[in-house]
């Protein structure tokens, strides 16, 4: 049985204009939604991901303690649970599904927020690299129901640099001729593969190879490092990977009816008290893009992670030490 619930919403229009139809919201909830109903957290999922995966930070004793919060991991679209291209039914399966921007996920994330739990207010909005993008589109777009926010190993735009490595990991799927335009009956493994050898280069820093760290990912090599990532992106679909990815690259707290491209706006915008963290070796999202925007937040604080995983750092459970600095940083926030 699936350890996960699904939030029917209907046919949705999204942002491009097209209707994603009986579109489904997967999610998980941990905790208990007390009689005020102000002790909920909303913690998105990170690309390639699932709820699963977020639940490392999670626990007693943790910040994020079920016995103390109500927290509701929503499924990213196209994550393989949420409405994906590898589980919506013909004729908008496969590479006929919609691309969807995180605008259209968060709207439908508030959806489940308000319609079925009748949540006003969040005591919390945090998340992990696009969990992290979500979590600024959160604070940007409901400035008044986000008390607090921490997003981690992500920024409120991609960059211009970021949405570049992004076009190398879609080139890597695509040039494999199994991918038949999306149209295919089994897994561009060949793609998937050399996806995972793009991915690792900039998934984790120089440093991080250099002192030979991946020996504490229970590799016992730098190549069944590598081997171990190909295995990660051969048990996921290359649709859905390719649809996050879009979501990924297009990410823009700014670019919504709301702000109309005024990034500068959109954040002066988010009220909710932040802190904002970056791995300080990160290569997809650098201390420094972060560092402009907090600029811009008025209730902002930058915190980087002084780490030599880079991004890998604020992967859920991938590095304890890691995991522990944005676990007290967590707590700090929720008692601020």
């Amino acid at each position: 049985m699936a350890d996960y619930e699904i939030f029917e919403l209907g046919n949705v229009v999204l942002q491009s204009g097209l209707t994603l139809r009986n579109a489904q919201l997967a999610y998980k909830t941990y905790g208990t939604l007390n009689s005020r109903k102000d002790n909920a957290i909303v913690y998105p999922t990170f690309y390639g991901g699932q709820h699963a995966q977020n639940e490392p930070m999670i626990g007693p004793g943790m910040a994020l303690d079920p016995s103390r919060y109500f927290i509701i991991i929503p499924n990213m679209f196209g994550n393989g649970l949420s409405s994906s291209p590898s589980n919506t039914p013909p004729p908008y399966d496969r590479a006929r599904f919609p691309q969807m921007t995180l605008y259209d996920n968060i709207l439908c994330q508030h959806r489940l927020v308000t319609e079925q739990f009748a949540i006003e207010r969040l005591v919390l909005v945090t998340g992990f690299s696009m969990g992290a993008q979500q979590t600024f589109h959160w604070g940007a777009l409901f400035p008044d129901m986000v008390e607090r926010i921490l997003p981690w190993c992500g920024s409120a735009k991609t960059s211009r640099h970021n949405f570049v490595f992004l076009e190398g990991v879609k080139a890597a799927i695509t040039a494999d001729d199994a991918w038949q335009g999306g149209w295919y009956e089994t897994q561009p493994a060949k793609g998937l593969r050399a996806m995972a050898r793009v991915y690792s280069g900039w998934v984790v820093s120089q440093a991080f190879y250099r002192e030979e760290l991946y020996l504490q990912t229970g590799a016992s090599s730098l190549e069944d490092f590598l081997v171990m990532a190909e295995g990660s992106r051969l048990s996921g679909d290359a649709n859905n990977f390719l649809a996050m990815l879009w979501s990924w690259q297009y990410a823009d707290i700014s670019a919504n009816p709301l702000y109309d491209g005024d990034f500068t706006k959109a954040l002066g915008a988010i009220k909710a008290k932040a802190i904002v963290m970056p791995c300080q070796t990160d290569l997809y999202f650098p201390p420094d893009d972060n560092a402009l925007e907090v600029r811009h937040m008025p209730n902002a604080t930058l915190r980087p992670i002084p780490s030599l995983w880079g991004h890998m750092a604020g992967r859920p459970g991938a590095n304890p030490a890691d995991t522990a600095f944005i676990n007290n940083a967590l707590k700090e926030l929720l008692v601020s």
